[in-house]
């Protein structure tokens, strides 16, 4: 087998730090702006490399902030994940599974990332560009793979179709829900985070009331 040479190493391990100062960068940017309304060249100057490094890495500005909204996802996946696994674990039910899941919707701090995300991507969704809609669409299926996933970890017995479901249920109401905030919520308001408790305690009885006949 042939080992990668010192030189080679170097040039990966530049690469590698090259697009996390891109990444960081923009991140730094959409934090401090709201939105991703910033030029290549700001975008360059902000993460120290050249113009065309930028291009080296991604394939156009958009690709930069989706990359980037990615990488928030996955601290949000996360951040929902440590929710989940220091939940106490129940009996196995279908009624001990459903309210884990509710304690861990309700521990995890989805509105900042939410508002980060509608800032991002909402110049693309104006425009109707559909990697809007599949970067959201992709964020809440992982979201609902990781419970699930943690969910059958923890419960070796229950029924991976009923997990599924109501796993699925239950995360497609968020991305509801989060909808519906940011179009009536002024994120910035006192009563912003009162407003995201509200809809996920409506959201949990909702789904409580047509997924739970028994106890």
């Amino acid at each position: 087998m042939t080992l990668p040479s010192p030189v080679t190493d170097r040039r990966a391990a530049l690469k590698a730090r090259s697009r996390q100062a891109i990444l960081a960068a923009a991140d730094a940017l959409l934090r401090e702006r709201g939105d991703a309304q910033f030029s290549v060249d700001e975008l360059a100057a902000r993460a120290d490399v050249a113009r065309r490094t930028v291009f080296n890495h991604f394939d156009s500005l958009d690709d930069v902030v989706l990359s980037t909204c990615t990488a928030r996802l996955n601290e949000v996946i996360h951040e929902v994940q440590t929710v989940a696994s220091t939940t106490p674990v129940g009996d196995g039910s279908r009624s001990a599974m459903f309210d884990e899941l509710a304690l861990t919707l309700r521990g995890a701090d989805l509105p900042e990332a939410i508002t980060y995300l509608a800032g991002a991507l909402g110049p693309l969704a104006e425009g109707n560009d559909p990697r809007a809609v599949v970067l959201a669409q992709e964020a809440f299926s992982r979201v609902a793979d990781h419970l699930s996933g943690e969910l059958v970890r923890r419960y070796p017995v229950a029924d991976a179709l009923d997990v599924q479901l109501l796993v699925s249920s239950l995360v497609h109401g968020v991305a509801v829900i989060a909808l519906h905030w940011c179009t009536t919520t002024d994120p910035a308001a006192p009563d912003a985070r009162a407003a995201w408790d509200s809809l996920v305690d409506r959201l949990i009885d909702s789904v409580r009331a047509g997924y739970m006949p028994e106890r």
